[in-house]
């Protein structure tokens, strides 16, 4: 699944009144684009928590990825495949928790997931993720790209928001439509890629959660499949 790539502004405008920035130092009016992305991207990296939920359609296909993390290495993940089950994942530390259902395992069984069985958690070494294998990163980056122009306002999840148009020239059949808030921090909330082959391909990707406190713990001992026993 395609990843997008994640730009954001910081101080912008609300229909006719200018909001200020929270790090301060003047209105959207007084810097450069570049400027507005480098300071948002800024504020992303400093959070230390988020959920990102990712819905990709390509087609009939579509595939849903959903992860609350804390930016380093506690995450909870569920991928949701449309033609191809479930797979969902807790990472702490240096280990990982995996549960697929069956369709997932039929579907993907080339990927590594060590004990993994039907509906039970397995124990694996974070050290035996490989890119790839089905598995994510708790981290994620956030980069400016591309060329920037300022949209229309809107609402994005009940909060005051600026949509920025984004084109990359290594993708000249997509666009980015990025939509950050313009009232309180300038978080990026949602953003949106429509393009890939025929421009059949669409990305929506949300943000919330910002900065909200973690209860991520490992499944109780009797959910997760003794590697022992597996081996049987």
């Amino acid at each position: 699944m395609r990843r997008t790539k994640s730009v954001t502004l910081a101080c912008l405008m609300s229909g006719l009144a200018l909001v200020g920035c929270g790090g301060g130092g003047g209105g959207v009016s007084e810097k450069s684009a570049a400027d507005l992305l480098d300071e948002a991207n800024a504020r992303m990296e400093e959070l230390s928590s988020l959920t990102i939920k990712i819905t990709n359609t390509v087609g009939d296909d579509q595939v849903t990825w959903r992860m609350t993390t804390d930016l380093k290495n506690r995450c909870q993940v569920k991928n949701t495949f449309s033609a191809s089950g479930t797979l969902e994942q807790i990472r702490i530390g240096e280990t990982d928790y995996v549960r697929p259902d069956k369709a997932y395992l039929e579907t993907w069984s080339g990927n590594d997931l060590g004990a993994a069985r039907p509906g039970k958690w397995a124990k694996v070494p974070v050290a035996e993720s490989k890119p790839g294998g089905g598995l994510s990163q708790c981290t994620r980056p956030f980069e400016s790209f591309g060329t920037a122009t300022k949209g229309e306002a809107t609402r994005i999840d009940g909060r005051e928001a600026l949509g920025l148009r984004v084109t990359d020239p290594s993708d000249k059949e997509g666009t980015y439509t990025f939509y950050v808030a313009t009232e309180g921090e300038p978080y990026l909330l949602k953003a949106v890629y429509k393009g890939g082959e025929g421009g059949k391909q669409l990305t929506t990707t949300s943000f919330s959660d910002f900065d909200e406190p973690l209860d991520i713990r490992p499944p109780a001992s009797t959910e997760v499949l003794d590697m022992g026993e597996s081996k049987d």
